[in-house]
């Protein structure tokens, strides 16, 4: 038994979370899955988000119907908001894309994606055309539908009514209803049809709600007569829990979005309206044969499982291995390639839960380096009265009992491997575009994570048939205050690389000290650190040694950057030579207690900006709202930023600042400002600069935001390149310390600004003017007003993208704002 493993790559029929605990089944949920295995019909919802999903009728369709229901999110959310941390962009859409794995693990539903982008709000499909790829969304889509083969199509949006929710979500509705038909034509994509034949779904379903009517009340009158209803408030008397609260725990996986949901138990209507195929009049899959007898071959199997179903022992699921396995073997003769597939899989996973079966692999270590051997603790038992032989353990033969409730451990070396790469989400190995992730590898296409890069091998007889499990690597340890604990096992670099400023602004020609930390995840790491930027920027030394001798040892190194005389933007990298190897990126940990704690690899360089800026004032009190990076972007220009708790907010505490400044979301979220304000309207009136960042018109705290009548909105203009018109050209705010000029707002990302002031009283003077294409003007972006001494500023411009961008013109006119009255 001293044979070394071979590491193999274990790719995931469907994308669940590495690090979720292993899931153990009821004898209830085992009979639902019984349940589920005797139904052959399949869903697929089809929106833009995540959390754009319908989690009723998704839990319904899988629980209640027994339908494979997946949900395909063309986008993993990059532009949204992060309510829970400072991650946006791409960490963003990282925590995302894990929150729907984890709704779906709730909800039994399965998820894919595209390769789009969130490249955030846009108000018509045709701006988001612009920025998508069409033709690539359009393949992942007809890829996924030929993939999962559903009968129906359902639609979150409507494809009918462009401009009058967000791009994205037309755009989903779009490409569904053209992807309806091309999925069936062989001439489209053909590539695909190497791997899965040509789908022709039966019917595309619209899921009204009463938000596309504007509220319940409208939609209560709507006229539904055409529509197809469905009562989806089921109770499921063997799982002891209702369809509503399997929906509303799944729709609470969104913390980041804020969308924590109570249910609302007992009868719950949806509806769909036809958009292709034919109305069906009572059920869903209607003239579709959705029991064993639609694969030839089938009858027979049917007829095991409907046994199995009537005879289930819930005290014992071990009685009913032996027919489940007489099932497997006739699955496997089926000719229908992709019901075999799928079948083969849900069956072998009743089979292993109702035997009572616990595999598991689990590393010593919770990372390897690339090339890495790893030493993982194998772990095999069957709690069940079934007999069982373990025959193998990833090819290495042992032919040994696994008698009832006695486990085998064993100690095993897994040899690693050159090829493996260090562990990233998959989309994000490659430098895409701005509306377009880059995937190299086809096959990875609609997953929601990567594959296990480690995994190992059991092989089983159960009833003289022979059956491999492969189950991922993981890491697991014993906490304190949690117990057994699981965590992803990760492949990381010998060597990590930061900078912990990601913007570094030069105000001035003076040097800055910058700092890089280095990391080894090897032990005796020797190497040459450099930073590399372009030649007219100055760095001293030129070059550093690094000797770090043990594992997870950190160093900082510092380095002395010189900005050129000139204005300038640029990058500076970086980079640890080792051998012939290079490390130029920073291992970044995403680590919340809802999600799998996730590894990114990204740049662990910095964006260089020489800009030409003055402010005035020095201290600034910063009240932190729904969370993001702007006190230290303020930092960047020479402020002194006090981060204060809203017990901080008294008058004798906030006098001494020059300007406090609201974080995104502030009176959205800090529930105190709904009394405090009145300290801060009073700090402005004596003669202090407030400056409050936007806040979303709904569930607002408060309407109470300014010391004078504003009325929040949802106005926002989503091009970045829009024009920006000067209103009031002489006001200081655009002038002074620093005049403001058109080249300022050049360079801007993702958007202008949002949730602008649509009302405001007279008091308030409105500085900038800026629309989207073919929309009137909107003046509500940046308002200023004097309030008794001092100076209150409403502005929904997106400081929070713009400054930790570096977009100079960002900074120069928040430095205005700072500034005023000084």
């Amino acid at each position: 038994m001293g044979k070394r493993f071979i590491v193999v790559l274990f790719i995931f029929l469907f994308g669940i979370s590495n690090a979720q605990k292993p899931k153990t089944y009821t004898s209830a949920e085992i009979y639902h899955q019984i349940q589920k295995l005797n139904f052959l019909g399949s869903v697929l919802y089809v929106a833009a988000h995540p959390d754009d999903e319908n989690t009723h009728l998704i839990s319904y369709l899988a629980n209640d119907v027994h339908a494979r229901t997946a949900y395909i999110s063309l986008t993993r959310g990059d532009g949204g908001q992060n309510l829970i941390g400072p991650e946006l962009r791409e960490l963003l859409g990282v925590i995302r894309t894990q929150e729907l794995i984890k709704a779906r693990s709730i909800d039994g539903g399965i998820q894919y994606f595209s390769r789009a982008n969130d490249f955030g709000y846009s108000k018509h499909p045709d701006e988001t055309f612009e920025i998508w790829d069409k033709e690539e969304v359009m393949r992942d889509l007809v890829y996924v539908i030929r993939k999962f083969q559903p009968d129906v199509i359902i639609n979150r949006f409507d494809h009918r009514s462009p401009g009058t929710t967000h791009g994205h979500h037309t755009a989903s509705a779009l490409l569904s209803v053209e992807a309806f038909d091309l999925a069936g034509k062989s001439n489209v994509f053909p590539e695909q049809l190497n791997q899965y034949s040509t789908w022709q779904p039966k019917r595309l379903f619209w899921n009204q709600s009463w938000f596309f009517y504007g509220s319940q009340e409208a939609f209560d009158k709507a006229d539904k007569r055409n529509l197809f209803a469905l009562d989806i408030g089921s109770y499921y008397q063997t799982l002891g829990i209702s369809n509503s609260e399997i929906a509303a725990k799944s729709r609470s996986q969104h913390s980041s979005q804020g969308f924590g949901a109570s249910p609302k138990r007992g009868s719950a209507m949806e509806y769909l309206e036809i958009i292709k195929g034919d109305q069906p009049k009572e059920n869903l899959f209607e003239g579709i044969d959705t029991s064993w007898n639609r694969v030839k071959g089938g009858k027979e199997i049917g007829a095991i499982l409907q046994k199995v179903q009537d005879e289930f022992d819930f005290k014992d699921p071990s009685k009913s291995v032996s027919e489940l396995v007489k099932a497997y073997q006739l699955i496997q003769k089926l000719e229908d390639k992709h019901w075999r597939e799928i079948k083969s899989e849900e069956i072998k996973e009743i089979i292993y839960q109702s035997a009572g079966l616990f595999l598991e692999a689990a590393s010593k270590t919770v990372f390897t380096t690339v090339g890495g051997d790893v030493e993982v603790n194998i772990e095999a038992i069957n709690r069940g009265n079934f007999p069982i032989e373990l025959t193998a353990i990833h090819g290495e033969v042992i032919h040994q009992k696994l008698d009832f409730n006695k486990p085998i451990y064993q100690s095993k070396k897994l040899v690693g491997s050159v090829f493996l790469k260090p562990t990233t989400p998959y989309w994000l190995e490659e430098k895409g575009t701005l509306g377009m992730y880059k995937v190299a590898d086809s096959k990875l296409i609609g997953l929601p994570e990567n594959p296990a890069s480690y995994s190992v091998d059991f092989t089983l007889t159960i009833a003289g048939q022979k059956f491999t499990y492969s189950k991922p690597v993981v890491y697991k340890y014993n906490d304190p205050e949690k117990g057994e604990t699981y965590k992803p096992f990760v492949i990381l670099p010998k060597a990590s690389v930061k900078m912990d400023e990601k913007v570094l602004v030069f105000s001035e020609s003076k040097p800055k000290k910058v700092s890089v930390k280095v990391k080894s995840f090897a032990n005796n790491l020797s190497g040459e650190l450099t930073l590399k930027a372009p030649s007219d920027w100055k760095i001293q030394p030129q070059s550093q040694t690094v000797n770090l001798m043990k594992l997870g040892e950190t160093q900082t190194f510092w380095f002395d950057v010189f900005p050129p005389k000139h204005q300038s933007e640029a990058e500076l990298i970086p980079q640890l030579k080792v051998g012939i190897g290079i490390y130029d990126q920073e291992v970044i940990e995403i680590n919340y207690e809802h999600i799998p704690e996730q590894k990114v690899l990204a740049s662990g360089g910095s964006k260089i900006v020489h800009i030409d800026i003055q402010k005035k004032g020095e201290k600034i009190g910063y009240i932190v709202g729904a969370g993001d990076a702007v006190p230290e972007s303020l930092k960047q220009i020479g402020y002194e930023v006090d981060i204060l708790s809203p017990q901080a907010i008294t008058a004798e505490n906030i006098q001494k600042y020059d300007a406090i400044v609201l974080g995104i979301r502030a009176f959205n979220v800090v529930n105190e400002l709904t009394y405090k304000n009145k300290i801060l309207f009073d700090y402005v009136e004596n003669g202090g600069n407030l400056v409050v960042q936007y806040n979303t018109s709904r569930d607002v705290l408060t309407k109470d935001v300014a010391p004078y009548e504003l009325q929040l909105s949802r106005d926002r203009v989503t091009e970045e390149n829009s024009e920006v018109k000067f209103l009031d050209p002489n006001h200081p705010v655009l002038n002074v310390p620093n005049k403001i000029i058109q080249q300022d707002f050049e360079g801007w990302v993702q958007e202008r600004g949002l949730y602008f002031p649509d009302k405001w009283s007279k008091e308030f003077t409105p500085i900038l003017g800026m629309n989207d294409k073919g929309e009137k003007q909107l003046k509500g972006s940046l308002l200023v007003a004097k309030y008794g001494k001092g100076y209150y500023v409403y502005t929904g411009i997106s400081f929070f993208r713009e400054l930790p961008e570096g977009v100079s013109g960002a900074y120069r006119l928040m430095a205005n704002i700072l500034s005023l009255g000084k």
